[in-house]
């Protein structure tokens, strides 16, 4: 069942706004996110919490500048998604703008799974650091830090994840660690990203290089031309845009609409068929961080983080066509990985459990992960989705639910079976875990029980929270733009609407999409159901967004819809 709610719009907030030149529209919109004035919209660089506040940000840049100044080899250890690529860019980028010798490693999800493990390490150290820097990762890698020691090398941990569920809040035995999520940091945004993380460790490695005399006199690198790279990593990792994770999304979306963006972002934008000048959250989450994720899905994120580090702007679109070719099979194995899972769905009530695993040992291990959340969005449950890693062991990918933190749910299915999970990690909406093959009817009923120990049944219903009716006025290419223009994303949702229309006419185009024509209070508007193939009734009630069709040259408006059902 599907229940389509309406945000509170708080008067008072919704009032100041537009006191203070806001639009009405946008004045409501932002008033139902908590916005309570304009101060709360100021996106300025200024604005941005201080790299002081994070908590060993400053022991990680004398490290680091101690490093440079010894001219000392530095090896980056990166994650094989869009965060862990663009985190490695901007430290490699930064880096060698602070005339540091670094280069990057990037673990083949199929042979070395997750994390900086003992199997990576011996890899890094064929190639001699002296200080091996993770980014999005290693906040778990206990063994992986212990073998870097025991090799005479020195571990920066830069990462954002969850620490591992470890007695008196143990952490890794690194150099130094850097993450606002661990014990004892104090950073108010700890929704950022690995990228977010990583790009905060530059900021202050450039202030103790700038005490130490580094620029006087010379050219000083101006980190803000990472913003681009930051931006892309933080949506693509879906993580909540708080205050500050919104200043880096705008200001690294500003420069990509003025054209001041990296030649790998540029050229992303033109594989992927994207206007920059006209970038969003949207592109970035759908278009290009996909693209990205397409090479550490079926093949090395190497080719990800070279077409971000890359200042060739030629090759840099080489590689994007690569990617795109890439994205293109990532969509036919995951089509195909779909329907499979359904047709098992049909033989297992689902409306009667509060998670579903699936497995089957043929599927692809690098798109189980888009596999559990198209299950998740189509039967609101918390589900993970399972392939074979090797003859005995399995690797699952998850997505969850509101109402259930994934990753916490996984941390008591450890602790009540211990020895159950050999590895996991993640977030409240994705996680990741291995468990041996013979253990996988165990480790679903486990799970099982956690999940309908955890969630409220009223949360395994699905909700659509809306910004209610738009007036006809609004229903405009005007607003559309306008509502276009804002920085959307996680945490601070794109505007969607919801009203009663008479369906006028309807369609399937290419016999999967449902193309309608709508009517309201007179006026007639376009609208569309993506990969939604069911007849329409003569009056519905649907949720929908306020988009802009392209066509022939001409740009109309058009609805969106993402739910709807008999007025």
């Amino acid at each position: 069942m599907t229940q389509i709610l309406t945000r509170r719009v708080p008067v008072k907030a919704s009032a100041m706004l537009e006191q203070q030149g806001i639009p009405p529209l946008l004045a409501r919109l932002f008033a139902a996110r908590g916005v309570t004035d304009i101060d709360g919209l100021d996106t300025q660089l200024a604005r941005l919490l201080p790299p002081e506040r994070l908590f060993r940000a400053d022991e990680a840049a004398r490290l680091l500048a101690d490093a440079i100044d010894a001219k000392r080899r530095l090896l980056i250890v990166a994650d094989y998604d869009c965060d862990g690529a663009t985190a490695c860019a901007v430290g490699l980028r930064a880096l060698r703008s602070f005339n540091a010798d670094v280069r990057y490693l990037v673990p083949n999800r199929f042979e070395y799974g997750y994390g900086l493990t003992p199997e990576i390490v011996r890899l890094a150290a064929a190639q001699k650091p002296d200080l091996l820097i993770t980014v999005d990762n290693g906040i778990a890698s206990f063994e992986g830090v212990a073998e870097a020691r025991r090799l005479g090398m020195t571990t920066l941990i830069t990462d954002h994840h969850l620490p591992a569920a470890m007695p008196a809040n143990e952490l890794p035995d690194a150099e130094v660690i850097v993450n606002p999520n661990q014990p004892g940091c104090d950073f108010p945004s700890k929704a950022l990203a690995g990228v977010g993380v990583m790009f905060y460790v530059m900021l202050a490695l450039r202030g103790e290089l700038r005490r130490r005399g580094r620029f006087n006199g010379s050219f000083e690198p101006n980190l803000a031309a990472l913003l681009d790279l930051v931006a892309l990593g933080t949506v693509a990792d879906v993580v909540p845009l708080d205050r500050n994770n919104r200043i880096l999304v705008a200001q690294g979306i500003a420069r990509m609409r003025s054209g001041r963006m990296q030649p790998g972002i540029a050229a992303l934008f033109r594989a992927a068929g994207r206007d920059a000048e006209r970038a969003s959250s949207f592109d970035l989450g759908f278009a290009l961080g996909p693209r990205l994720n397409a090479a550490g899905r079926l093949s090395d994120m190497a080719l990800g983080i070279e077409c971000l580090a890359s200042d060739d702007a030629a090759r840099t679109l080489n590689i994007a066509q690569e990617l795109d070719a890439l994205n293109r099979e990532r969509r036919a194995i995951e089509s195909g990985m779909k329907d499979d899972a359904l047709a098992r769905l049909e033989n297992i009530d689902a409306g009667g459990r509060a998670s579903l695993c699936l497995f089957e040992p043929a599927w692809h291990q690098g798109v189980i992960g888009i596999l559990a959340a198209r299950i998740r969005e189509r039967l609101h449950r918390p589900t993970f989705a399972f392939a074979g890693g090797t003859e005995d062991e399995l690797k699952g990918s998850g997505r969850s639910i509101p109402g259930l933190h994934l990753r916490d749910a996984l941390d008591l299915v450890a602790k009540q079976h211990p020895g159950l999970l050999l590895r996991f990690g993640g977030h409240a909406a994705a996680a990741g875990l291995s468990l041996r093959r013979a253990d996988l009817a165990r480790f679903e009923a486990a799970f099982e029980a956690v999940a309908r120990s955890l969630i409220a049944p009223a949360d395994l219903n699905r909700t659509i929270e809306t910004d209610g009716p738009l007036e006809n006025a609004h229903m405009s290419l005007a607003s559309a733009r306008q509502l276009e223009a804002q920085i959307w994303g996680q945490g601070f949702p794109a505007p969607v609407f919801s009203d009663e229309f008479q369906v006028l006419s309807q369609r399937l185009l290419k016999d999967r999409h449902l193309k309608l024509i709508l009517a309201k209070n007179g006026a007639r508007y376009d609208a569309i159901q993506f990969n939604f193939a069911e007849a329409a009734p003569a009056k519905i009630r649907c949720a929908y967004r306020l988009g802009v069709n392209a066509y022939n040259g001409q740009e109309t408006v058009q609805l969106l819809l993402e739910h709807f059902e008999p007025a």
